[in-house]
This record gives C-alpha cells, sequence and structure tokens, in this order.
C-alpha cells in the first residue's frame, strides 16, 4: 500500500512519521528511501493489547508536531483524506479559525488488486458509506489539546479550542477491499498481530473472519456501494449518514457507547 499511499499524500504533507510493528516486506526499505518519511518502532504493548497500544499511540505521537505545523494527519496507511481542492479548503478553515475536520468515511472496493503505478484514487472509484470510517483524522495540533481517540479511532472526544466546519466537505477513503483474497491474507496478518487482551475482548474479531463471514461482508459492502465517489463528490457527501448519526454533530449527553471491533 505504501506506494499508492505517498502517491497520494506526497502532494501536500511535508512530513511523515511511521510507527513500525516489525514488519518483515519491503516497508521499511519504502519508508526510509522517503525523503521525508522518518521510521520509528512500535512501542511495547499496554495491558498485552495491540488496540490499546495503538490508541496510546494515536493519542500522543501528533502532539511533537506543535509549533511545526499547521494541521496533522494521524491516519493508517490504506486511508486516504480527500478533498477536490484540500490546500484551499484548508486555508478557509484556518481564515474560519475551523480547528478540528472529521471526514466522511467510504469503504472502496475493487475486485482486483490494482496495478503498481494506480492511483487509486482514479482507479478504485467505487464505495459504500461507512459510519465506522468517518474519523477525526485531520486537525490543528496548536488548537487541540487531547484528541481523546477511542480504539481504532473510530470516534474522538477532542479537548481545547475546538470548532468543527459547519458543513462536512472531507472524505476519508478507506483502501481496504482490493480484491478478496487480498483482503482475507491481509486479515490472517492483522490477527496475528493481536495480543491476548484484544482476543479476550474481541478487538479486531473481524480478522478472524473465515473465507464465508469475509465474503458475506465482502457482498454487503458490495451492494452498499456508490459510484464514482470522488468524481460525484458532492452527491457522495449529500448521500452519506445524516448530521444527526455523525459523532462529531451529537451532544456529548445523548452519545452511545462506543464498542469497536
Amino acid at each position: 500500500m505504501l506506494p499508492f499511499f505517498f502517491r497520494h499524500y506526497d502532494k501536500f504533507v511535508n512530513r511523515y512519521v511511521f510507527f513500525d510493528d516489525k514488519s518483515d516486506d519491503r516497508t521499511i526499505e519504502l519508508i526510509n528511501n522517503h525523503p521525508r518519511a522518518e521510521l520509528r518502532p512500535f512501542p511495547e504493548s499496554h495491558n498485552d493489547s495491540f488496540v490499546v497500544s495503538a490508541q496510546s499511540v494515536h493519542n500522543s505521537c501528533w502532539k511533537e508536531s506543535r509549533v511545526h505545523a499547521d494541521w496533522t494527519i494521524i491516519t493508517a496507511v490504506d486511508e486516504f483524506l480527500y478533498h477536490p481542492d484540500l490546500i484551499n479548503f484548508l486555508i478557509k478553515c484556518k481564515r474560519e479559525e475551523i480547528t478540528a475536520v472529521p471526514a466522511l468515511g467510504y469503504q472502496m472496493l475493487s475486485e482486483e488488486f490494482p496495478c503498481n503505478n494506480s492511483n487509486l484514487i482514479n482507479d478504485v472509484p467505487h464505495g459504500a458509506p461507512s459510519q465506522a470510517f468517518s474519523k477525526l483524522s485531520l486537525f490543528d495540533p496548536n488548537a487541540i489539546t487531547e484528541t481523546n481517540f477511542q480504539k481504532g479511532r473510530h470516534e474522538a472526544d477532542p479537548e481545547g479550542k475546538l470548532k468543527y466546519p459547519a458543513c462536512d466537505e472531507l472524505l476519508n477513503l478507506h483502501f481496504k477491499y482490493l480484491s478478496f483474497d487480498f483482503v482475507f491474507e491481509r486479515h490472517k496478518q492483522l490477527f496475528n498481530k493481536l495480543r491476548s487482551s484484544d482476543v479476550k475482548n474481541r478487538w479486531g474479531s473481524h480478522y478472524k473472519f473465515n473465507e464465508e463471514e469475509l465474503r458475506s461482508d465482502w457482498n454487503k459492502t458490495r451492494k452498499a456501494l456508490k459510484s464514482c465517489v470522488v468524481t460525484k463528490w458532492d452527491k457522495s457527501i449529500r448521500s452519506h449518514s445524516p448530521k444527526n448519526k455523525r459523532w462529531w454533530r451529537l451532544e456529548k449527553k445523548s452519545r452511545f457507547p462506543f464498542f469497536w471491533r
């Protein structure tokens, strides 16, 4: 995923910091060869849990970007933030004193794995609206004091000088379902990263899907696909979940407990 990732983010990211959990493929080589990327080891697990350890990293690593960065992005390598005019959108947000920009999530799907020189934004155009991937991935580190990400970053409860955009325009395109065989093998790898507390609490339980269970989820996603999410950007925003179901639009007192699987 890294070549696709860099191809997308290099247009507007000045510095990358990756936390690597003992990769044994070309990950380390690709990151070390990128002039703007820094590689760090993923920290030892908290409470024998990969999920809790990742949550701790998400809530702390960005703080060193204060003073140095106008905006910080916390993301996974298969999540692409998209706006048709992102730089000018962020300039507008800064002018309006917006400090946190949640993104509307889409689970993108392709029946075949894209070729190496693909631009995923153009070549994998169809996605299903996803509440779980509607995340706070982009924010002003100089205004936010705490992100308070929940497990998996599927929700946050940021503190500080907090102001969201009046309208949600940013998309989070999750390029995970890039051929069934790729996802099935990837799930096996990710399940092996889980620790005993993760398994006990059923965090990441979907990584244990057998072929039939994953195929059922795949077909469910395929049925919910919206065509050409990026080229029909306005329509994609309008067809997403209603405002009153987006966690950042809810009154704190009315939020339901969130459970990450």
